[in-house]
């Protein structure tokens, strides 16, 4: 290694494309036991994973990280052993690479194909999540990529052991190593560098707080898959069930308030008769609410006016804020000014009313009569994601193993020429 960032991310990146021209040739048996055996040796290395997470969150804590950072650190015996499942669920997942997307027959007998390909060598910049370490790599190796992690300092120790346990169950299924390369330092300006490494990473994957995206979209020479907010937003309806309502808003705010996927401002129909309730519920679980006028004439549970900039923040805290709007037309155009196009939710039994909404609001993911928490590749039956894409172009809302593949066209004649 070296001490100049561009030279190690151009070594680090020559090591990853030999290794990706390895994995694009391999079996999908080949892949599986890879991903399988890296399920083992993380679990194999429990102990140590969680001895050297303990270290982090304790650092974490003595450096003032927020709560919501140190829920994303912190790994326990449940959450390793999702992490290990996840490995596991990605590994019997199908294998994209090979699969025709569509095939045309011109009338010169010539068959064209359009099939799935690798992208080929993957970037992917997180801070705190160590999940994103394992996550990455399996998806990546099940699609026939190979990738570059750069983690964020806060998670070092955590990612490092992570990282050792899934290349060492690659090793021994026989496929290399450096199909998963861990950035072996904090210095940002490797960030940059790999910003910059057009022509050695194909595409870069941030994952982690808004500073860290906008940095990577405004820097980078490579494309980039990302979404830089998750301001979502749940919709009650006046024609909402009020004990689905309430069930559905409280889990979307405070199963995990610190995920991109949570509930940041919940959108209240007025002629929905529960929004004392539904406000009440949520005080009583821990959350600070802010409202509108209405809302705080409304419901005493709103102690908070909101400004105008509640509306377009992502608090990833135990915090909302509630807008009372006058029926769907209303909240529609609430979520377009105010949205990041991430996940948004209605809950109403009006049939009409929800298609109005899912066809309507322009996010990744809508959903009706379900929580914002569902924003998650393995609830979605993907297996691990490697992020939410909030873009337009290429792939939107969890990403996992179809989006991290390409195609080309295949072409089979029989002497054709155009003469």
């Amino acid at each position: 290694m070296t001490d100049d960032p561009a030279a190690l991310i151009a070594t680090m990146g020559a090591r990853a494309r030999a290794a990706a021209a390895v994995l694009a040739r391999a079996t999908t048996d080949a892949k599986r036991a890879g991903l399988r055996a890296a399920t083992e040796t993380i679990r194999e290395d429990a102990a140590a994973i969680l001895a050297a997470n303990a270290r982090d969150v304790a650092a974490g804590e003595a450096a003032g990280l927020s709560g919501a950072m140190l829920d994303r650190l912190r790994l326990d015996e449940g959450r390793l052993a999702a992490i290990a499942d996840a490995v596991e669920a990605v590994a019997g997942l199908d294998d994209p690479v090979g699969a025709e997307i569509d095939r045309r027959e011109r009338p010169n007998g010539l068959v064209l194909a359009r099939v799935r390909v690798p992208i080929g060598v993957i970037g992917i910049v997180f801070e705190s999540r160590p999940n994103v370490t394992v996550d990455a790599a399996a998806l990546c190796v099940m699609s026939g990529n190979a990738a570059i992690l750069r983690g964020g300092s806060e998670a070092r120790d955590s990612n490092a052991a992570l990282h050792a346990a899934f290349v060492r169950g690659l090793a021994r299924a026989g496929l290399p190593g450096e199909a998963v390369q861990l950035v072996p330092t904090a210095d940002r300006a490797v960030v940059g560098a790999m910003l910059a490494a057009a022509g050695v990473i194909d595409l870069v994957i941030p994952r982690g707080g808004k500073g860290l995206v906008a940095r990577v979209q405004a820097e980078a020479r490579v494309p980039v898959l990302a979404h830089l907010d998750g301001i979502n937003h749940v919709y009650v309806d006046g024609a909402a069930d009020p004990a689905m309502a309430e069930a559905v808003v409280v889990d979307a705010k405070m199963r995990r308030t610190g995920v991109c996927g949570a509930m940041e401002t919940l959108l209240v129909d007025r002629a929905f008769p529960g929004l004392p309730a539904l406000v009440g519920r949520l005080v009583a679980t821990g959350c600070a609410v802010r409202g509108d006028p209405v809302a705080l004439a409304l419901a005493p549970g709103v102690m908070t006016a909101a400004d105008d900039a509640d509306w377009d923040t992502e608090y990833l805290d135990a915090i909302c804020s509630v807008a009372v709007v006058a029926g769907v037309e209303q909240a529609i155009d609430h979520i377009a000014r105010h949205g990041s196009h991430h996940t948004d939710a209605i809950v109403t039994e009006d049939t009409v009313v929800a298609e109005r909404f899912l066809n309507e609001v322009d996010s990744a993911i809508v959903l009706w009569n379900a929580s914002t928490q569902f924003a998650d590749g393995g609830e979605f039956g993907l297996g691990a994601e490697i992020g939410i894409a909030t873009g337009r172009l290429h792939a939107r809302g969890p990403v996992a193993l179809e989006g991290l593949t390409t195609y080309k066209w295949v072409g089979r004649g029989a002497g054709q020429v155009r003469g």
